[in-house]
């Protein structure tokens, strides 16, 4: 298949298409996973800081008198609040109740409603930009690159006023270097993924070219063969009349002439007639007409017609019926005999004079029976599988001698299979050769 141009072509594309929806499958779950993940983290981290929030906030309103004043009541709540414009050093240690600083990176701030800075507490650096907005979530960033995710709620007083805002927040330092690992995991693990991917799909196209490969070579070999078979006949009608169409040529050599046309012209008949028959079961299927057929009739008909065959051979044809009640099954009649004719034929042909055919009949609990058996040359044990192969001979030079084509088994097991039967053969070579054929009884 690699020295065929067509073929490899095609599977070359055929891999390109699977590494193409493979990989964008794979680029599409990469991304997938990754907005995942960054969203659970965000997720996550946005409601346990709506969480706090919400708590300080129910909790401080309260008590809150003037606006933009800080209460005594506010350091009790939050003992680590650094005032704007004192010195305060953060501990990481200080916690307070309500569990704001539990864990790394949290921070609180108190804003003005005009934006300054009151007081704050926590891992905060001093240049964060302080922002009052609308919008009660932000996404800040410090001069040194950190980012930091805040709730801004609006805080008021006893009477309703509106006191200031209350900012608390969390560093993303921790979650941005966790998603970069993961990111560099998916940059070096996706390449490698697909790297992969093309190497499963060269081989997965060669495995998907194989059979069609496998069924082009041998329709290459069914026209070879056929073409070979049908040069035959046609080459000696073409040297007969040539040798005839001479002014030397007499009556006696045109008679001779004309015979020969006639027989080549039954042999091309009978090859053109089987290899249509072949091709209207590959293209259209073959099914049996379902009609009751007595194997008794049929099997003692087939051997009293080929006794005159058999004779002149010097064969001794018999038929062993191993049953007295008959045996019958659904099918075509015609197409059954055809099949059973193919078998006595081959054995006659490839039986020496002085050799015996004997055709079974007999039956077991579900099928019916029918073997030819033969004494003649037998066929090599390399050989059997291929026998019913078109055009397959095992012994060309026999086989052109009796003027078979080849062709004979291949419809045999043809016409067994449409009968929901089988067909197989049992062979030593110079010892004969006994087919058997299975079919479902009626």
């Amino acid at each position: 298949m690699k020295h065929n141009k067509v073929f490899h072509t095609t599977r070359l594309r055929l891999a390109g298409l699977y590494a193409g929806t493979m990989g964008f499958i794979l680029t599409l779950c990469a991304v997938g996973f990754y907005e995942v993940m960054a969203h659970s983290h965000v997720s996550e981290l946005d409601h346990r800081i709506e969480s706090v929030a919400g708590t300080l906030h129910d909790g401080l309103e309260a008590s809150l008198q003037q606006p933009g004043k800080l209460e005594p009541i506010v350091q009790k709540f939050i003992p680590s609040l650094c005032v704007a414009g004192t010195t305060c050093t953060y501990k990481s240690t200080a916690v307070h109740y309500l569990g704001v600083f539990q864990e790394h990176g949290y921070y609180i701030r108190f804003v003005a409603l005009s934006g300054q800075l009151l007081a704050s507490a926590g891992e905060i650096t001093t240049d964060l930009p302080v922002r009052v907005e609308t919008e009660p979530w932000q996404t800040l960033e410090a001069p040194d690159g950190t980012r930091y995710k805040q709730l801004s709620l609006l805080l008021k007083t006893a009477n309703q006023d509106a006191w200031g805002y209350m900012q608390v927040g969390r560093s993303l330092s921790d979650i941005d270097g966790h998603m970069v690992w993961v990111r560099l995991i998916l940059l070096i693990g996706l390449p490698t993924a697909m790297l992969l991917v093309v190497i499963a799909s060269w081989w997965i196209a060669g495995q998907a070219m194989k059979p069609v490969y496998s069924s082009y070579r041998q329709m290459q070999q069914f026209t070879a063969d056929a073409a070979h078979e049908l040069r035959t006949p046609l080459a000696a009608i073409q040297a007969n009349l040539e040798s005839t169409l001479t002014p030397e040529a007499t009556d006696a050599d045109a008679w001779d002439t004309l015979r020969t046309v006639e027989r080549q012209n039954n042999r091309l008949s009978r090859l053109v007639h089987d290899l249509l028959l072949l091709s209207r079961m590959d293209l259209q299927g073959f099914s049996a007409k379902q009609e009751s057929c007595n194997l008794h009739d049929l099997v003692n008909d087939l051997v009293e017609e080929f006794s005159a065959l058999a004779l002149a051979s010097n064969i001794a044809l018999t038929a062993d019926i191993q049953t007295n009640t008959p045996i019958t099954v659904l099918g075509s009649e015609e197409q059954l005999y055809r099949l059973v004719a193919n078998l006595i034929t081959n054995a006659i042909q490839y039986t020496s004079s002085g050799g015996k055919v004997i055709v079974h009949l007999k039956r077991d609990d579900h099928h019916a029976l029918i073997q030819v058996q033969d004494t003649g040359i037998g066929i090599p044990s390399q050989e059997q599988a291929r026998i019913f192969d078109r055009f397959y001979r095992v012994n060309s030079d026999r086989s052109r001698h009796t003027g078979g084509a080849g062709l004979g088994l291949a419809i045999a097991q043809a016409i067994a299979q449409a009968h929901r039967g089988t067909i197989r053969v049992e062979s030593q070579l110079t010892n004969g050769s006994t087919f058997t054929v299975q079919l479902p009884l009626k």
